[in-house]
């Protein structure tokens, strides 16, 4: 786990360096906050250029789709700070597995709740097809 994290801060800093280098072929220099502030703001625009349609076409017919995304990312970066605190803390192991088979369990739980979801639906359907 802590390989990754390290891998990850790495490729990270490594962007953020090459980042930094803009202000060398710029006259204006800008500075980190500044950078910060174009970068993520461009970053965050192209996600929602491609997340925006997407989830407006998903809007109509499958809002627990969009749900899912949502809890599913949530959990993703809950997961991961839960294993970041262990480390720092030392009130635990960080480990990656953890993160996967905490994943893994939300799938599962969310894959038995559909699947309920989905037979209760039919039978209601079915009853109101009746009368």
């Amino acid at each position: 786990m802590s390989k990754l994290l390290y891998a990850v801060v790495g490729l990270i800093a490594k962007i953020h360096s090459a980042i930094l280098t803009w202000n060398d072929s710029c006259e204006t220099v800008l500075s980190d906050k500044q950078l910060h502030f174009l970068v993520i703001g461009v970053v965050g625009m192209m996600m929602l250029f491609v997340i925006f349609p997407l989830f407006k076409a998903l809007s109509k017919n499958h809002v627990l789709v969009i749900a899912w995304i949502y809890v599913f990312t949530v959990m993703v970066v809950l997961t991961f700070a839960i294993e970041i605190g262990q480390g720092i803390t030392h009130t635990g192991t960080m480990d990656f597995d953890d993160i996967v088979f905490g994943l893994v369990g939300f799938m599962v739980m969310f894959l038995i709740f559909a699947a309920i979801r989905s037979i209760i639906l039919a039978v209601v359907k079915l009853i109101k097809s009746m009368f």
